[in-house]
Order: C-alpha cells, then structure tokens, then sequence
C-alpha cells in the first residue's frame, strides 16, 4: 500500500487490518488453505504483505470444486504475488463423507488438512491458516473441528474481522473478488442423507453455470433433494424471470438433460446455508462422531 493510497476502512477496520498483519508476521513461513473465496483470499494477500516470500497459498482440487475456481485461485495468486500449489484431495473415497450427514464438512477439512500437514515438512511450513472469520463461529461448521484437531489457525477470527470487514478490507486492497458472492463446496448443494457422488456434484456444477452462463445470475444456489429434485434458489429479482416463458422452458430442458427428475424454484429466494437450517440441535450432536 503506497502513501498515496487513501483507505476506505473506518478506524477499527484499519486496527483489525494492523492486527491481522501483526498475526501473520509472526507465524513464520505460513501456507493458507486457498480456495479463491474471499475471506481466503484476504488472507492470502494479508500473507503475502506479512511474510514476503514465506508465504504459501495452496489449492484442493476435487470433484467438488465448481467449475471455473481453480483458474481464479491461480489469476488471483499471480495479482497477490504469493506462490501458489495445487493439490489432489480424496475426501469422495471417504464413505463418511459420501454419506452426507451433518459432519459431512469434517471429514472433508481433515482430508484438507491432513495433506496441508504433509507438505508441512518438506516446504518448512511453520504454521496453516484458513479463511474463518469471525461470524462463522455462529454458523454450523463441523470444519472447524478439523481445523483444531490439526493446529490450523484462523488469523481472521484472531483479529476479529467479521464478513463485513473482510469485505471492506479485500476492496481496499483492490482484490478484484471483493464483491464476489459465497461459494461453497459443490457437495454443500445437497440435501443431509442424500449420498454425495462426483456424478451428482457435476449436475448441480453444469446446472448453475447454465444459470450463470445463459442466464447471467450472479447470486444463486441449486440445490439436489431426494429423488433427484433440483430446487432452485436466486435472489428476489431473479424469481419472476425464471419463471417467464421462455426462459422456464429452457431450464427444465436443460436440467432434465443433466438428469434432475424434477425442477423447483424456492419462493424464499436464495438463502446462505440453507441446509444447516434443517439440522436440529439433537442431528448435530448424534450425527458427528469423528
């Protein structure tokens, strides 16, 4: 950041800023869970401000990686000026994981983790990091579990950043992602005990690129119930022109082509999480048993 640069933070965005730098200088060589999000991408450049050359960024590439996001995860390490690895993870061999209950996410950031832990010793990794902020914490994240069991920090929650600030703060530091909405694994698109498959998480991948693509709807979830349903949610605006003619004609063709039984669209429009707000307090406990 130049002298020149005027900053759009508020004075307690800056300290957080100031803070999360401080973190990441003392971690040493660090290497952060990267998924070209934005709350990982912040750390990334945080990183990469932090700890110069020390600084690591590493990508998971699995079936449930939606299209599209590993060419942005490597764009936007080459504008952070971080070096950027790619690696393979397993979690679909898991039978955990592919049963899809409320722990689904553990077994997937410890697949993660466990590889992270591995490069570890060879690179003279001292310390991972990912991209939790502050408000996941409120959130059902089984995740975060992993993370604690494998000494992953979360310099975000550590400086207090919430989404709001990491927002603020990605737009100060011009990273071209600032705005750019949630992106969830692919497997997150379907229902607790619906198993997850590569098959099924490349239907939901080709059905939402189609919505993207054809249709230029930015902000939107499809969502795969039992039975081979797909339940559509996009913002309020969207709604109507979805169901118009003949746009609604177009999208069941194209989703009947990928294999979906059905085609709903959600009237509640688009919800982050939608799933995890089905979960009951009594599934949560019963379901995870790492």
């Amino acid at each position: 950041m130049g002298a020149s640069h005027v900053s759009g933070l508020s004075i307690e965005q800056t300290t957080k800023r100031d803070h999360l730098l401080e973190i990441l200088a003392r971690c040493g060589r660090v290497a952060v869970a990267f998924s070209a999000g934005v709350d990982s991408t912040v750390v990334a450049k945080a990183a990469a401000l932090a700890c110069g050359d020390r600084a690591l960024a590493v990508t998971a590439r699995s079936a449930s990686l939606a299209s599209g996001e590993l060419e942005e995860a490597e764009t936007l390490a080459r504008e952070i000026g971080i070096t950027h690895r790619v690696i393979e993870t397993e979690e679909f061999a898991d039978e955990r994981y592919r049963r899809n209950a409320g722990d689904r996410c553990y077994y997937c950031k410890s697949e993660l983790y466990t590889h992270l832990e591995g490069l570890a010793g060879p690179l003279g990794v001292d310390v991972i990091v990912n991209g939790a902020n502050l408000d996941d914490l409120g959130d059902h994240r089984p995740g975060m579990v992993a993370a604690r069991e494998h000494s992953v920090r979360s310099p975000l929650i550590e400086a207090k950043l919430n989404k709001e600030d990491v927002r603020a703060l990605a737009k100060d530091w011009a990273l071209p992602i600032w705005d750019k909405p949630a992106m969830p694994c692919l497997s997150s698109r379907i229902a607790y005990g619906v198993e997850v498959t590569p098959e099924r998480v490349a239907n939901i991948d080709a059905a939402e690129q189609f919505l993207r693509q054809r249709l230029g709807i930015r902000e939107l979830r499809v969502r795969l119930e039992q039975n081979d349903l797909a339940r559509i949610e996009v913002t309020p605006a969207d709604i109507a022109r979805l169901a118009e003619e003949p746009v609604r004609l177009a999208l069941v063709s194209a989703f009947t082509r990928l294999g979906f039984r059905a085609v709903t669209l959600d009237l509640k429009g688009f919800q982050s999480g939608g799933f995890n707000a089905l979960l009951s307090s009594d599934a949560l406990l019963t379901s995870f048993q790492p």
